[in-house]
């Protein structure tokens, strides 16, 4: 991994991996019924955030991601590499996570919350789904620079998550909290005393 990272436009960038990972978000749509399809849309929801936590939200969508999409144009992936080796599974996890998300958003009954599945091991996997991609394709392209959007992304949605998980508690109430007292926020990391 080199401080200052190659720049080439070429077939084997990058830019391949995320063409995979955005087929991948919008082949389970494909595959669904019309009332499935409805069930997902709540992942979709907007949730109403303070001023601040709005401004972070989005610039994850205005600046991380967007950034990341330009930037895996030029960014050639380490072909041949132990880079690439452990690159790949890593960024493979991240597809696995995001379809399995899908198919608990759409087999879970609205009035519910969605709390199967991935779900049982992370409130929030479609956020660690993210981290996964970020990664993955940070190491198959030996670029720090990904890297760092990575711990950015996680560190942004840690700020913002608790106004999500307020909206859901008025949401769903006392299922959602009990389903708070039973799984962990992020994966392997421990809820403090019990509770999170």
């Amino acid at each position: 991994m080199s401080l200052i990272p190659a720049f080439e436009i070429g077939l084997w960038n990058a830019w391949i991996l995320q063409v995979l990972f955005f087929l991948t978000l919008s082949a389970p749509d494909f595959l669904m019924s019309k009332e499935a399809k409805e069930r997902t849309k709540r992942a979709t929801q907007f949730v109403p955030f303070s001023r601040t936590e709005k401004i972070l939200a989005y610039s994850t969508h205005v600046v991380i991601m967007p950034f990341v999409v330009i930037y895996s144009l030029f960014l050639p992936l380490k072909i041949g590499t132990v880079w690439l080796s452990v690159g790949l599974p890593i960024f493979a996890l991240a597809l696995v996570v995001t379809v399995m998300t899908s198919i608990n958003f759409a087999t879970t009954p609205l009035d519910e919350p969605v709390t199967k599945g991935v779900y049982r091991i992370s409130r929030h996997p479609i956020y660690l789904s993210g981290l996964l991609l970020y990664i993955g394709i940070g190491i198959a392209c030996a670029s720090w620079v990904l890297l760092l959007c990575a711990v950015l992304w996680i560190v942004l949605w840690q700020i913002v998550v608790p106004a999500e998980e307020r909206f859901l508690l008025e949401k769903y109430g006392d299922a959602y909290r009990e389903y708070m007292n039973r799984t962990p926020r992020w994966i392997g990391m421990p809820k403090p005393g019990g509770k999170s």
